[in-house]
């Protein structure tokens, strides 16, 4: 849809500020701006080791970009003095639901008064139009019956981080109040499933851990086999945060959007079976530890809000979002082709679905 590039292209006179840019989630979507020619700014902590961001940035130009702490406001207001972008796409944060039971006070620090500072940070500039605060589909008040969430039902936290989350949606709405007052930027909210991709590296995440397992050969011990998500190619809901970009003129009365499959969540079995499937080896699965920490068991998302006001939609179902990713593992480990170029053809799949573009980009009037 050509139209939602000039959308885009509309809202931007200035570079974009990624935070949590050397994240999974923040990789993808730097690559997928610097795809469609979008001038990237980062603030995030150092990436680690084996994260995609150093795979990608080794073989790109570097952008503009500190290493720091969201909880640091001091450096949170002098990074955008200095870089002053004209919007934000907030992901900086602590991801994990068993790391929040460990860590649960740095896990509401980072996930609440991050996104406070960011918040107070931005309001010294009047370049940002826009704000995108990123939370998760864990925010809902579960009685894991099964029912897809719509953005609209109440919300309730059940471990730190989803509380943590909950809190910053609070946030959320205090700040688009005070910026009514104040004629700050426009500040969205978008919640998405769980996020499945290449690059992923992550302890403790389903198919990171399977990947693991199937590369070394080794025993994979997984918890809650029975559970449901709604698995989602990383590129899914990152298009849907560019769409709330693209379309927030638009969208002053319409603040939240849940991004996720259309059809039921998958199990944790199921996507083990596609992933032994697409690999062409069994798995070494051990499904008798039980975890001590409270999980969602059952979790569906409603997307249709998405779907009726940004006319966005999933590329790929969650079969073949699983399919999709094995394979870009499967690419990288056994035929040795680079984290770059495997991203980068996902990208182009995903642009020709979506904006029916696979060379025009955009450019800075």
């Amino acid at each position: 849809m050509k139209e939602q590039l000039d959308l885009l292209k509309a809202q931007l006179d200035g570079p974009v500020l990624i935070t949590g840019l050397t994240g999974f989630k923040g990789s993808w979507l730097t690559l997928l701006l610097e795809r469609l020619g979008v001038e990237v700014v980062g603030y995030s902590l150092p990436p680690t080791s084996e994260s995609l961001y150093l795979k990608l940035r080794n073989n790109k130009g570097p952008v503009k970009e500190t290493f720091s702490d969201v909880r640091d406001l001091n450096a949170l207001k002098d990074f955008i003095k200095e870089t002053q972008p004209c919007a934000i796409f907030h992901l900086a944060a602590q991801p994990l639901v068993n790391e929040s039971y460990l860590q649960p006070y740095s896990t509401f620090e980072t996930n609440v008064m991050g996104t406070v500072n960011l918040f107070e940070a931005a309001n010294m500039s009047k370049k940002i139009k826009n704000i995108i605060v990123i939370t998760t589909d864990k925010v809902y008040k579960n009685n894991n019956v099964g029912l897809a969430f719509k953005e609209t039902d109440e919300l309730q936290g059940h471990d730190p981080y989803s509380t943590s989350k909950v809190a910053a949606e609070s946030a959320v709405l205090a700040w688009q109040n005070l910026s009514k007052l104040s004629d700050g930027p426009q500040i969205f909210a978008a919640r998405a499933g769980n996020v499945i991709g290449g690059g992923d590296w992550t302890l403790g995440r389903l198919i990171p851990d399977l990947v693991r397992g199937l590369h070394s050969d080794q025993l994979v011990t997984l918890r809650n086999p029975n559970s449901t998500r709604p698995w989602q190619h990383v590129l899914d809901p990152l298009i849907g945060y560019l769409l709330i970009l693209a379309n927030a003129s638009k969208l002053k009365e319409n603040t939240v959007f849940n991004f996720g499959p259309i059809e039921q969540s998958l199990s944790v079995t199921n996507v083990v079976d596609i992933v032994e499937k697409v690999w062409g080896d069994k798995l070494k699965i051990d499904f008798t530890k039980e975890n001590k920490f409270t999980e969602a068991k059952q979790l569906n998302l409603d997307s249709s809000l998405a779907r009726e006001l940004l006319t966005w939609s999933p590329v790929w179902d969650q079969i073949q979002a699983v399919n999709q990713t094995t394979n870009w593992w499967k690419n990288y480990f056994m035929h040795g082709q680079e984290a770059l170029e495997l991203c980068n053809n996902d990208i182009e799949f995903a642009l020709s679905r979506n904006f029916n573009s696979k060379s025009e980009k955009i450019t800075k009037s």
